[in-house]
C-alpha cells in the first residue's frame, strides 16, 4: 500500500522527527520514570536529530491583545512547536482541554500533548491555526 502524502501538513519534517524521538524514548523507558527524566532524555533525542529545543520557556498568554499571564510548556521545538509531557496512567479530557487553551492563548500554531503512561505512549497532535484565523475573523 502506497503512503499517502497529506497536503498542507503543518511542520511536516519537524513533526516526523518529534514523533520519532518520542517513540525512541518510549521504547527505552516506557512509563517507568518521572517526567523530568523523560524530558531530559527527549531533549537529548530531539537535539541528536538536529532540532533546537528550549526547555521550560516562558510564553506570554494574551486576551484581547493584552498579556494576561504566562504559560511554561515542557519543551519548544525549533521555536514553533510546543510539547507538553505527562507521565500518568492516561490522559484525561481535562489534560487535552487545558493544552488546547494553552495553545489558543499563545501565538504557537502546533503542539504535542504526550503521555508516557504505564501501558502505552499517547501522542495528541493539536493544531490551533485555522481555528485562530476563524476566531479573529468572527470578531471583526
Amino acid at each position: 500500500m502506497a503512503k499517502q502524502k497529506i497536503g498542507d501538513f503543518l511542520y511536516e519534517k519537524e513533526s516526523y522527527e518529534v514523533r520519532g524521538a518520542l517513540f525512541a524514548v518510549w521504547k527505552t523507558f516506557h512509563g517507568m520514570f518521572k517526567e523530568s527524566v523523560v524530558e531530559r532524555a527527549l531533549i537529548h533525542e530531539l537535539t541528536k536529530r538536529g532540532l533546537e529545543v528550549d526547555s521550560q520557556k516562558r510564553i506570554p498568554i494574551f486576551y484581547d491583545d493584552k498579556k494576561v499571564g504566562t504559560y511554561v510548556p515542557d519543551l519548544v521545538v525549533n521555536g514553533k512547536i510546543l510539547i507538553e509531557l505527562k507521565v500518568k496512567p492516561m490522559l484525561t479530557r481535562e489534560d487535552d482541554r487545558q493544552f488546547w487553551y494553552y495553545l489558543r492563548g499563545s501565538s504557537y500554531r502546533l503542539g504535542f500533548l504526550v503521555n508516557f503512561g504505564s501501558k502505552k505512549l499517547e501522542i495528541k497532535r493539536r493544531i490551533y491555526d485555522k481555528s485562530r484565523e476563524r476566531h479573529q475573523t468572527d470578531e471583526h
